[in-house]
C-alpha cells in the first residue's frame, strides 16, 4: 500500500513544498497519471498536477486504476485562505456532509460527503508544531487545526495540509520547507519511522470527534495537543445546520428540530470508524456556536444557537477523557 502526496504547479503553496521535498534525498521517476509526472520513495508516491486540488476527484482510484497500487491514504499540499490573512499553517480533514442537494460546489466535494480523515492529522499536527517552533516561524506563523471543509471528493483517508493566508506567505520558502519536513518525518522517509502510524501506534485507541465551535477548532485543539491523541472530522457550529420546528413554514406539532445537522454528525462518525478501525470514537462537544467561516470555502447559513438531544453518540466535554 502507498501513501499519495498530492501537488500542483496552480498553485504556490503547493508546489513548494513538494519541490523542497523533491530536493530530499531517494526520490526516483514514477509512473505517469494522465500526464501528470510522479515519483516514488519507498511506499510514498509524489504527483504533480497542474489544476486546483479540489476538483481532483477520485484520485486514489485513478492511481490504482493507473498503476495496480492499492492506496492507503492522501496528503494534498495547498494554499490556505483566510480572511484576516494572517500567516498560518493548517491541516483539516475535508468533506461537506452539511451540503444539501442542489447545493452549490463552490470548492468541491459532494452534499453529504465526507472523505475518511487521515490518522496522521492529530500526531502530525504537533509535529509541524515542533517544526515551526524550531524553524524561528512562530510566532509569525500561527500553526492550526481547521475544521472539515471542502473537496476533492475521494474514498481514502485524506487530509489537506496549507500555507497561508497571502501569495506572500504561499511564496515563503522558509514555510515551503517546513512543510516539507513535516511530510519527510511524518512519512518516514528519512532514519527515523514514520509519525501517526494508526495500525502501529493505536494502543491509546480512543478518537476525538469535534463537534461545534469555530472553524478554527480552538477547543478541540486543546485537547489535540496532547501526545497521544487521535483526532478525526471536526464539525464547526457553521455545518451544523438546524431548523426550529416552532418557525416552520407550516403548521406542525412536531419539536424534531430539522436541518442536516443529524446526518452531519452521522457521516462524519462512520467515516472516522472507518479511518480508525477498532477505535473507539469519542465526541468533544463544544457548545458555543461561533461562525468563523473562511469566506472562500462557501459554508451555508449559520444554525441556530440551540442543541437538540443527540441519539447516536455519547459526549465527551472533560479534557479528563483523553490521555495527558
Amino acid at each position: 500500500m502507498v501513501t499519495l502526496v498530492v501537488a500542483t504547479s496552480a498553485d504556490p503553496a503547493s508546489i513548494g513544498p513538494a519541490s523542497s521535498l523533491l530536493a530530499m534525498p531517494g526520490w526516483h521517476p514514477g509512473p505517469s497519471l494522465q500526464d501528470a509526472a510522479s515519483y516514488t520513495n519507498k511506499e510514498v508516491r509524489l504527483i504533480k498536477l497542474d489544476k486546483r486540488l479540489v476538483v481532483e476527484n477520485h484520485l486514489d482510484k485513478r492511481w490504482e486504476e493507473a498503476t495496480g497500487e492499492t492506496v492507503d491514504d492522501v496528503v494534498f499540499l495547498s494554499k490556505h485562505v483566510a480572511s484576516s490573512n494572517r500567516p498560518a499553517l493548517t491541516i483539516h480533514p475535508i468533506g461537506t456532509p452539511h451540503l444539501r442537494e442542489g447545493e452549490a460546489l463552490i470548492a468541491g466535494g459532494k452534499p453529504g460527503w465526507a472523505a475518511p480523515p487521515n490518522p496522521r492529522i492529530g500526531p502530525w499536527f504537533r509535529l509541524l508544531k515542533n517544526i515551526a517552533n524550531s524553524h524561528n516561524l512562530v510566532p509569525e506563523f500561527e500553526v492550526t487545526l481547521e475544521a472539515t471543509h471542502h473537496g476533492p471528493e475521494i474514498n481514502s483517508s485524506t487530509m489537506f495540509v496549507e500555507i497561508g493566508s497571502t501569495e506572500e506567505y504561499w511564496k515563503r520558502q522558509d514555510a515551503a520547507q517546513a512543510i516539507a519536513l513535516l511530510v519527510w518525518e511524518g512519512l518516514g522517509l528519512g532514519e527515523r519511522i514514520a509519525v501517526g502510524n494508526w495500525s502501529r501506534d493505536n494502543d491509546r485507541n480512543k478518537i476525538l470527534l469535534g463537534i461545534g465551535g469555530g472553524h478554527y477548532v480552538p477547543r478541540h485543539m486543546d485537547i489535540v495537543r496532547k501526545d497521544g491523541v487521535w483526532i478525526g472530522h471536526m464539525l464547526p457550529g457553521y455545518s451544523l445546520l438546524m431548523e426550529d420546528p416552532r418557525e416552520a413554514k407550516s403548521p406542525t406539532n412536531s419539536t424534531v428540530v430539522g436541518g442536516t445537522w443529524r446526518e452531519t454528525i452521522r457521516v462524519a462518525f462512520e467515516t472516522t470508524k472507518l479511518a480508525f478501525p477498532g477505535g473507539e470514537v469519542l465526541a468533544h462537544l463544544d457548545h458555543k456556536f461561533n461562525d468563523q467561516r473562511p469566506e472562500s470555502k462557501g459554508a451555508s447559513q449559520g444554525p441556530t444557537t440551540m442543541w437538540p438531544t443527540f441519539e447516536v453518540l455519547t459526549f465527551s466535554r472533560d479534557p479528563c477523557h483523553w490521555p495527558c
